[in-house]
């Protein structure tokens, strides 16, 4: 008990010292510094074209603590006319704030060149400064320089893209946005459907993303929505940011083909999700004098903008194939692109799907394009 007396004693002890120590200081001399009177690079009025994956270093004087003590660095930018108050995009210096330079993207200038109304294809300034800190009792620079930015057609690639709006599947609920295929840096493709509403393409499902929207000319375009004034139809969405195009065609329908027939057995409606499905489709191979035959492969019936429409097959990464069974990886499931030759990429059914019904479903979601066949 005692012991548990003198511990309290203690505590109230050191909040007394604590609390006349800063009444002492209560200047904080010690986390003064001064501001950066110098900005060395870029130079004033400098040029930077932000296509490809470029950086630009800045670089500035140093700031004296009053202790001797670092300093830390924030690098801002604002429009010609501002005065810093209110930034439209600020980053810490490299080392975590410590050093007297930053190497920025050409992605983050891109931003940057967002922010301040510069849109793809066309120029515009900016201004930048330093300020210089302990981590309170900021220090403003009076200096600062320019930067002529020039921004390429596209965007910047995303990891990532979403699809969310009210004419969408998931509605405007941005967690339920349907998310793009990525096919290669920057561009991405989604099969979905579209009704009466709008959309918006985004970065991510969360939070607040940089968000796109497609114009009446086809190109990708900051901020925005698209509106959909037609009945709910299927379509094939594809985007590249890398130059800012777009591509949108209807999915007219997509078939099951059987190789022995040369004819579509079926077309698979589709529900939602990315997929096509359709439910006890009687499966009967074809007798045949060397045995029965059960090669297969899809049609996709696709409509583009002008209302033109083609062919695009899907079937096996493998000439030829052997019947699954249930120990089957699952890759022998997926689909890719190929010709609309008779025999070759088809794929085999089951021994088990022969003279039954099954349920086939088509999936192209964001992470395989691939199928299945289900008996009933």
């Amino acid at each position: 008990m005692k012991k548990s007396f003198n511990n309290i004693c203690v505590a109230v002890m050191a909040i007394i010292i604590l609390f006349y120590g800063c009444k002492k200081d209560d200047s904080l001399s010690h986390t003064n510094v001064s501001e950066v009177t110098n900005l060395y690079g870029p130079a004033n009025g400098n040029n930077v074209f932000l296509g490809g994956n470029g950086t630009v270093v800045f670089e500035w004087e140093q700031a004296q603590a009053e202790d001797n003590g670092v300093v830390l660095y924030e690098v801002l930018f604002d429009k010609p006319e501002g005065d810093f108050s209110k930034p439209l995009y600020s980053l810490p210096a490299d080392g975590k704030g410590l050093q007297r330079n930053l190497s920025m993207s050409y992605a983050d200038l891109t931003k940057v060149a967002s922010a301040a109304g510069i849109s793809p294809s066309s120029a515009g300034k900016v201004k930048w400064t330093v300020w210089a800190s302990k981590g309170i009792n900021v220090k403003r620079s009076a200096v600062s320089r320019e930067l002529n930015l020039e921004r390429p057609e596209g965007f910047p690639a995303p990891a990532s893209a979403y699809l969310t709006g009210t004419a969408t599947e998931g509605g405007d609920d941005l967690t339920k946005a349907s998310a793009f295929r990525k096919v290669s840096d920057g561009v991405f493709e989604l099969y979905t459907s579209l009704s009466n509403g709008n959309y918006r393409i985004t970065e991510r499902n969360s939070g607040t993303p940089n968000s796109y929207s497609i114009n009446t000319s086809g190109k990708l375009v900051e901020n925005g929505t698209t509106a959909v004034t037609t009945a709910k139809k299927t379509y094939r969405i594809r985007v590249n940011f890398n130059n800012a195009t777009t591509e949108i065609s209807e999915v007219v329908s997509v078939g099951l083909w059987f190789a022995p027939d040369n004819r579509i057995w079926f077309d698979l409606p589709y529900t939602s999700g990315s997929s096509w499905e359709i439910k006890n489709a009687p499966i009967v191979f074809k007798q045949e004098t060397w045995g029965r035959d059960e090669r297969y492969k899809f049609r996709f019936i696709i409509k583009n903008a002008a209302g033109a429409t083609s062919e695009e097959w899907f079937g096996s990464t493998k000439g030829d194939n052997q019947r699954p069974t249930a120990s089957t990886e699952a890759a022998y499931w997926f689909m890719v692109p190929v010709s609309n030759d008779r025999w070759n990429n088809s794929f085999k059914f089951s021994g088990d799907v022969d003279n039954k019904n099954a349920d086939v479903k088509v999936t192209f979601s964001s992470t395989a394009y691939t199928h299945s066949v289900t008996v009933k």
